[in-house]
């Protein structure tokens, strides 16, 4: 069911045939009065954004018209948003996430009708999806990475998590990179890549025990691997950050590998470098920043 809207021509969309006729007022009128404008129906709002994009040039930004007439095609047009969602039912299956992908969708949906410009002669929803798809792109590209984790990373991962799960018991403490590269019989630089594509490589297998035949209190490799930082936002290709790590300077080396080989908190680096939790945070952003850019210059 479809909501109640009038024009000012006297057409009419929607369930009331005999609703007195009215229009916008405020500044904003001769358009056409909408109800509910989330509820119009994708061919009324293709039809109707154009008087509401013609009266919204005119009109001066700030004013309460100008609001009522921007938000009337954000509301008529998110069909669009929902449209663009759908294609990525796969990768949000929490409703919390779907819900993150809508929101995300309607930033896109928002820049489109600031930036569309009537003269162009283009449909606003082949000018608006593309902004719409941009912007849940970035999303999914900057909450998660290791997307096409190469096969080899995989393995390491998880021969790793093992390594650390027996170094541990044997040494009563996290091992060292040198003692994992020992273990395994690989560089250290092999040991740094595969724990950091570890760290941030989430799957459901992360939940099963280190070792099938213990009982169900065994440590996971979720427990040996740590948790995963959000902003550490990687490329596809983790080989890329061998190349970057190497050029750091020795301090922003060493923080890098006591919070994600070691898994130290802030507070702990802090205290090992002679400095506020706060100031790490900031470097850790300093270094994550410089290598992901990095990362897309590469790209």
């Amino acid at each position: 069911m479809t909501t109640a809207v009038s024009t000012h021509t006297g057409t009419r969309y929607g369930r009331s045939q005999d609703r007195d006729h009215r229009t916008v007022s405020s500044g904003a009128g001769g358009l056409p009065y909408i109800e509910d404008a989330s509820k119009v129906a994708p061919k009324n709002a293709k039809a109707l954004s154009r008087p509401f994009f013609e009266r919204l040039a005119e009109l001066e930004e700030g004013t309460h018209a100008y609001q009522y007439v921007r938000n009337t095609l954000v509301e008529m047009n998110l069909s669009l948003v929902r449209y663009a969602a759908a294609r990525f039912h796969n990768r949000g299956g929490d409703p919390s996430e779907r819900e993150d992908i809508v929101q995300v969708g309607t930033i896109g949906l928002i820049k489109a009708i600031d930036r569309f410009d009537l003269s162009r002669e283009v449909e606003f929803t082949t000018f608006a999806v593309p902004y719409i798809m941009g912007e849940i792109k970035r999303f999914f590209r900057d909450a998660t990475w290791a997307v096409h984790v190469p096969r080899r990373l995989q393995e390491l991962r998880i021969e790793l998590a093992q390594a650390k799960e027996r170094l541990f018991a044997r040494l009563d403490r996290d091992p060292t990179v040198a003692e994992l590269a020992a273990d395994l019989g690989i560089g250290e630089d092999e040991v740094i890549d595969g724990l950091v594509a570890g760290n941030g490589y989430t799957a459901g297998s992360l939940d099963q025990p280190t070792d099938p035949g213990e009982d169900e209190s065994a440590r996971s490799l979720a427990d040996a691997l740590g948790d995963e930082d959000p902003r550490l936002q990687l490329a596809e290709d983790l080989h890329a950050l061998t190349p970057l790590v190497r050029k750091l300077d020795q301090r922003d080396r060493r923080i890098l590998t006591l919070r994600f080989v070691h898994e130290k908190t802030q507070s702990e680096i802090g205290a090992e470098l002679g400095v506020s939790q706060m100031h790490v945070s900031r470097l850790l952003a300093r270094i994550l920043d410089r290598l992901r850019t990095g990362l897309v210059g590469q790209s």
